[in-house]
């Protein structure tokens, strides 16, 4: 092999290696900056983040939903509500995925879960957007404290502020104003009852 022939075949070699590295940096900055976008609530950075539509799988829980991105921003207005902090405890590059554990509390976490919850997460990409992510471990979730102050929230509720049922189901920003008007009634209530 000629001194010609070889600088090329290094030269392609280079910047082939260089491209793949820029792509594994560029999955875990999106998967970074997705995580971003929903602590700060920012509606507006999800658009470049993901696909035209976005799988959301919770393999403990063996439940799968596919959202538009339309269904997904007013997913996020809902959960913007709450007012809520992500923190990535921690993130790797795995191939073509991205590996994350990830702490989440809220107003709502707060009230049923009484801790941050705490999930382990596959980000996986279609052309350098998210396609679908799978949260595949929670680290911290007590089922119990959580299901046990919801259905005491939802009972109370009921009995005392009917006009407010169907909160739970309406992911929605006024679903979740009605879903935050709930727990600020309940508080109220037991609060001053323990007086």
């Amino acid at each position: 092999m000629n001194k010609i022939s070889a600088l090329l075949l290094c030269l392609v070699l280079g910047i082939y290696s260089c491209k793949n590295t820029n792509q594994n940096i560029d999955k875990l900055e999106i998967a970074k900056q997705y995580y971003d976008v929903l602590d700060k609530s920012d509606i507006s950075g999800i658009d470049t983040l993901l696909t035209d539509s976005l799988l959301t799988r919770e393999t403990e829980y063996d439940y799968e939903q596919t959202f538009s991105k339309t269904e997904y921003v007013e997913w996020l207005k809902w959960d913007a509500v709450f007012n809520p902090t992500y923190k990535i405890l921690d993130i790797e590059q795995d191939n073509e995925t991205v590996k994350a554990k990830i702490s989440k509390t809220d107003q709502r976490i707060a009230f049923l879960h009484q801790e941050p919850i705490v999930t382990e997460q596959v980000i996986r990409f279609k052309k350098n957007r998210i396609s679908s992510i799978e949260t595949t471990k929670y680290v911290v979730f007590n089922d119990s404290i959580f299901v046990k102050n919801r259905d005491t929230l939802l009972n109370w509720i009921d009995k005392n502020h009917p006009e407010l049922n169907g909160f739970i189901y309406d992911q929605t920003k006024s679903g979740g104003m009605k879903y935050l008007e709930a727990i600020a009634l309940y508080k109220v209530t037991h609060n001053s009852s323990k007086k």
